[in-house]
């Protein structure tokens, strides 16, 4: 019988360790505000609930981008993992970095050392920031498109800035998949889904 030797039992149990900060420190994404609101003047998120609707767009996009499995997963893959530095770094707004500056590789590094998902999340983060691949181009897309729906629901609330801000977030958007999903998004009242519901 083959037992493993102190050395790597060590081993598995250091990685195992720091899989468990790893994740500990994604949860600080859930106590980290998206800080752009405090322009808007009204709404609030984390950057936990940000994700993980970036995420869910991010499979829209690929179904309507229709593509295969491995683009599809890498796509989900980019979106989820896409402001993991904030857990580090904060959320910063469009003044804040005129006057600060992060240093993402960095932060993700010192997250992901000793996990064994440095291969696995740098190479993302990578193709996040070359914005050349498909995949790339629909996950920031999809970054942009949740803040879409976000201030369309602002709107709709009656904050007369959430319409501004709609118009200059559309812009930003490089795919058709996304034009169109923003377009129907900014005509579809957003209680919709649940008012067709038996109560």
């Amino acid at each position: 019988m083959c037992t493993a030797s102190p050395d790597s039992l060590a081993e598995k149990n250091a990685r195992l360790n720091r899989l468990c900060d790893f994740i500990f420190e994604a949860g600080m994404l859930r106590r980290t505000p998206r800080s752009g609101y405090q322009f808007l003047g009204s709404g609030r998120e984390n950057v936990a609930e940000h994700s993980f609707r970036c995420a869910l767009i991010g499979l829209v996009l690929a179904e309507l981008a229709e593509l295969a499995e491995p683009s599809r997963n890498r796509l989900v893959a980019l979106c989820l993992i896409h402001d993991f530095h904030e857990a580090r770094t904060g959320d910063l707004n469009y003044v804040n970095k005129v006057y600060a500056s992060l240093n993402v590789p960095q932060a993700l590094q010192d997250a992901l050392a000793g996990t064994g998902l440095e291969g696995v999340i740098l190479p993302l983060q990578n193709e996040l920031d070359a914005v050349e691949s498909p995949e790339s181009r629909l996950a920031h897309d999809a970054d942009q498109l949740d803040l879409i729906f976000n201030l369309r629901e602002e709107e709709a609330l009656g904050n007369p800035q959430a319409a501004l801000w709609l118009d200059a977030v559309e812009k930003r958007l490089r795919t058709p998949e996304a034009r169109a999903l923003a377009a129907a998004a900014r005509k579809r009242d957003h209680t919709r889904w649940w008012k067709g519901t038996q109560m």
